[in-house]
């Protein structure tokens, strides 16, 4: 999958039911303290995301991501300390489009927004260590891993721990000038 036909654009409420078909399934939500969600659920998520635009201070960046018209993922980046201007960033996507390097490329554009637009020094992201794929797309776009902390989410079959990623802004490479994201 070419890095340019992924784009990230600002939810909208509209963008619920492309939501839902992900976060109803139990293999998405299986590493997550979420899920799977009904469609009361999956809406109240959504409204909250497309109020967080309205937010001042905006704290939370939430886009859906995009392979042409198509719904197939989400990411957003969540300002986490501004004086020590720090980020971290989420995704998910659709199985449909797993191993398609979807992920990879939301986590590129979410890097692009933080260090480039809003100017953070680091980004961290967590995954549950069982999540192979999850730590994969974070190493291919820069993090480091810094370690494992121990029962930091209760989901179904007990408590997870979490592996924690960074990258610095000294360390972010931004991606090449076609790559595609739009408001």
């Amino acid at each position: 999958m070419s890095r340019e036909s992924v784009t990230l654009h600002r939810i909208v409420m509209e963008d619920w039911p492309a939501v839902h078909s992900w976060a109803r399934l139990a293999e998405v939500c299986r590493h997550q303290s979420w899920g799977p969600n009904t469609q009361d659920e999956t809406r109240h998520f959504v409204e909250g995301a497309v109020r967080a635009w309205s937010a001042d201070p905006r704290r939370r960046f939430p886009h859906v991501a995009r392979i042409g018209r198509e719904v197939v993922g989400m990411g957003e980046l969540h300002v986490r300390s501004d004086s020590r201007r720090q980020g971290e960033i989420t995704y998910v996507v659709h199985p449909r489009v797993w191993g398609r390097g979807v992920g990879t490329e939301i986590g590129r554009q979410l890097l692009a927004l933080g260090f480039g637009e809003l100017g953070l020094h680091r980004v961290f992201a967590t995954c549950d260590p069982r999540n192979r794929g999850s730590a994969r797309v974070l190493t291919k776009i820069g993090m480091t891993q810094e370690g494992r902390l121990r029962h930091t989410h209760l989901i179904r079959d007990g408590w997870r721990d979490s592996l924690v990623f960074s990258i610095l802004e000294d360390e972010w490479r931004p991606a090449a000038p076609n790559a595609a994201r739009a408001e």
